[in-house]
């Protein structure tokens, strides 16, 4: 019999059948009730929870009037171009438009204008990053909606994401190789943080693949994992650092990364307790930096733009670029540092001792 965590997950239910099964199901309200096809804890039963669970919250208890902005959402939710969107984009633009919709989804699409847009953006410049994926947001929707015929303009055409002092300094913080060190000091091998430390920076995971990578993923010391947020391919060695740490444990059974009772965690509650480790040990940087250090570490020993992208998930060159031209900029830097020396080596040319006669003319 499958233990209940506690405190129960919001909206999820469990209902024994009159054969004696068990089954979980997802219902908000009065909302419709989703069933959840996965068995009870597995990291597919975590997504499909977080997907029934976006779209409970996002779904109106009552017909959107035609013509609003609720009503263009919940168009754009049954498109083609909805569904291809990754799970991980579409769980980021439901929480968005929750509070959108609470307070301009019964707005005419005629007055959600490029003023609209700006002042939405506006509103949120304290957190940058709500601001970029707000605009990506709204722009994913007025894009289908042109093409579909629902709008005539995209009110977002044109504008663009303030660029945050984070974002001029390169984003995220890379970690150094002196805090990689006190984290590993505070945290040494046997210890939950430290598994979670190191599949971090041996991997190169974001925190959504990290928190479902388990042994179901490894096949002769190769991990293979469909990541969340792309929907790549990416098979990584298992390293022997990150094999000694695993060993160590303590690990789950779905999952590497496990809570104090053995279950897989979600991504957001893997990303506080790495946030309180890292404050534990008296770092503040994040899961994501790790990921930059795994990669920067990677370009600066040789990795390629097609080795980076098979490692991190990426595609289309410009991500991987970013790291190689980086290493490459320090390999030639590093090189041609002797080139600006004023003093003569011992491989230069020796100046001739003799004057040299002036060529003669020809007649």
């Amino acid at each position: 019999m499958e233990i209940m965590p506690r405190p129960r997950p919001p909206h999820l239910h469990r209902e024994t059948t009159r054969h004696g099964k068990t089954v979980w199901y997802v219902r908000a309200d009065k909302g419709r009730r989703i069933r959840i096809n996965a068995d009870f804890g597995s990291p597919e039963f975590q997504r499909a929870y977080h997907a029934a669970v976006s779209d409970q919250e996002a779904r109106p208890t009552e017909k959107a009037p035609k013509g609003t902005l609720e009503w263009l959402w919940l168009l754009y939710r049954q498109s083609i171009a909805w569904r291809d969107l990754s799970l991980a984009t579409r769980k980021q633009r439901e929480n968005i438009m929750l509070h959108v919709l609470k307070s301009a989804g019964r707005e005419p699409l005629s007055r959600i204008d490029r003023k609209a847009i700006l002042k939405g953006r506006e509103r949120r410049a304290d957190t940058p990053s709500q601001a970029k994926n707000f605009l990506s947001t709204m722009r994913g929707l007025f894009t289908w909606a042109v093409d579909a015929d629902l709008v005539r303009t995209d009110p977002t055409q044109g504008v663009t994401a303030k660029k945050s002092k984070a974002g001029k300094a390169g984003g995220f913080p890379v970690w150094t190789d002196d805090e990689i060190a006190i984290f590993e000091r505070r945290w040494p091998r046997g210890t939950r943080e430290r598994v979670m430390f190191d599949i971090f920076l041996y991997t190169g995971l974001r925190r959504g693949d990290a928190a479902v990578v388990g042994k179901q993923h490894v096949r002769n010391g190769v991990i293979s994992i469909q990541t969340e947020k792309t929907g790549m391919w990416v098979t990584i060695p298992i390293l022997p650092e990150l094999q000694a740490t695993l060993d160590a444990g303590p690990t789950g059974d779905l999952a590497f990364i496990a809570a104090s009772n053995g279950n897989p965690l979600t991504k957001e509650s893997l990303g506080n307790m790495f946030r309180d480790a890292c404050r534990a040990a008296g770092i503040n940087k994040s899961a994501h930096g790790l990921r930059k250090a795994a990669a920067t570490n990677a370009a600066n020993h040789g990795a390629t733009v097609a080795e980076l992208e098979a490692i991190f998930g990426w595609a289309g060159g410009q991500m991987a670029s970013l790291y190689t031209r980086s290493a490459n900029r320090r390999a030639l830097s590093a090189g041609a540092m002797n080139k600006l020396s004023r003093t003569e080596t011992e491989t230069s040319i020796p100046a001739p001792s003799d004057k040299v006669r002036a060529p003669e003319r020809k007649a």
